[in-house]
């Protein structure tokens, strides 16, 4: 027996208390340790760096959203439409999506006010499967859309999205024309459309409804693009700037209206909404 062990024995020691190991978050920029109360107090952005980590539709929601917002019904749509396999089952990897998270499919969307003005907001988020776009994304999409047209109120849209869901194939590629054709109606019914690009946003969802906005708005350091950066620059044999498909380089060559702090992006969507809806009736 050692001595450190019969100086436990005959030392009051207590039982070794069981330490939470969530206590803490790594930012994944800076890479310093975070106190996980405090990041979340100061809305899931770091403290050292300013890094805007990505959130979950619930949080999103809270954010922006004054209290008592209405949660919309998801759509009803064929699961597994094309009975996709690749080394798992389609309808096994929603299963597991679903387990991790509170709603059905990646596009949620509720009715409410933002500061007391009327928005049906939808978000989008990237902890489902990516935030892929399928027949249920698209059908939430239009389905929020019209409800902003029912409610004569603007419909602010939050994305993040890895791009089209492959195991859907060309039907989840019909999704863009849809929401395309729904973006046009919200215009033609002189409604505001704006769009919330968050980290990242990519692929068919860039294509489409999320670059279609009357104002685009963007968390900073945000990505957003088409294709990856790897494969842009393979295509033209060039090397890419600095800060390429970030919030601020897509904000400096036009492609952006504004890149808004998190913690300032109610107050912005407000102001937004007063600008461009509808006037109301004397």
């Amino acid at each position: 027996m050692s001595w450190l062990t019969r100086v436990r024995e005959r030392l009051p020691f207590g039982a070794k208390r069981e330490t939470p190991d969530n206590l803490w978050v790594k930012c994944p920029r800076c890479q310093e340790m975070v106190f996980v109360k405090e990041y979340e107090a100061n809305l899931n952005v770091c403290l050292k760096c300013d890094h805007h980590g990505r959130i979950g539709t619930d949080k999103r929601f809270s954010q922006l959203l004054d209290e008592g917002y209405e949660l919309l019904p998801s759509p009803n749509v064929t699961e597994d439409p094309l009975r996709f396999k690749d080394t798992r089952r389609y309808t096994e990897r929603i299963r597991t999506a679903r387990a991790s998270n509170p709603h059905p499919d990646a596009f949620s969307s509720a009715f409410g006010a933002i500061d007391g003005r009327k928005a049906v907001v939808g978000v989008q988020d990237f902890h489902f499967m990516g935030g892929s776009m399928g027949m249920s994304v698209g059908d939430s999409f239009i389905a929020a859309a019209q409800r902003a047209i029912d409610e004569n109120c603007g419909f602010i849209c939050v994305t993040a999205a890895g791009g089209a869901r492959m195991q859907e194939g060309i039907l989840s590629l019909m999704q863009m024309p849809r929401a395309t054709v729904m973006v046009r109606r919200l215009r033609e019914a002189g409604l505001p459309y704006i769009v919330v690009l968050t980290d990242p946003t990519t692929g068919g969802v860039t294509a489409s409804y999320a670059m279609l906005g009357d104002i685009h708005v963007a968390e900073p350091g945000a990505l957003i693009g088409f294709a990856g950066q790897r494969v842009i620059q393979e295509t033209i044999r060039e090397q890419l700037p600095e800060g390429f498909q970030r919030a601020e380089y897509l904000h400096k060559h036009g492609m952006v209206d504004m890149v808004v702090r998190r913690h300032d992006l109610r107050d912005t969507l407000a102001q937004l909404l007063d600008y461009l809806s509808p006037a109301k009736a004397a």
